[in-house]
C-alpha cells in the first residue's frame, strides 16, 4: 500500500481580482513539479464556466514522493506570492478504483 500511485485533485478558487495573479504563479509549478521524482503527471485546468476555479490533476508514484514534493521551494514561493489571493483551496488524495 505504501508504494501505491497516488492521485492528486487541487481544486483553487482564486479572488477575482487576483485570479491572473493565480493563474501565473500556478504555472510557474508545472515545469519544477514534472521534473520530481516520481512525478507521473502534473496537469493544470481552468473551469470553463467559472474562470477563477483552477483545479490541479496530478500522478504520484506514491505518497512519500508526492509528500517530498509539498515541502520543495517552489510549492513555498507559490504560497507566499498568492497569500490573501486564493479564497478556497481543497486537496482531495485519490486511489484509482479500476
Amino acid at each position: 500500500m505504501a508504494n501505491q500511485q497516488l492521485t492528486i485533485v487541487a481544486r483553487i478558487l482564486a479572488k477575482p481580482e487576483k485570479r491572473e495573479l493565480v493563474k501565473s504563479e500556478l504555472i510557474k509549478l508545472i515545469a519544477p513539479t514534472k521534473e520530481e521524482e516520481g512525478c507521473i503527471n502534473y496537469d493544470l485546468h481552468q473551469d470553463n464556466e467559472n474562470e477563477n476555479l483552477f483545479l490541479f490533476y496530478e500522478n504520484w508514484a506514491s505518497r512519500e514522493l508526492w509528500q517530498k514534493h509539498m515541502e520543495n521551494p517552489h510549492i513555498a514561493a507559490y504560497m507566499k506570492a498568492t497569500e490573501g489571493a486564493v479564497e478556497d483551496f481543497a486537496l482531495h488524495e485519490m486511489t484509482l478504483v479500476q
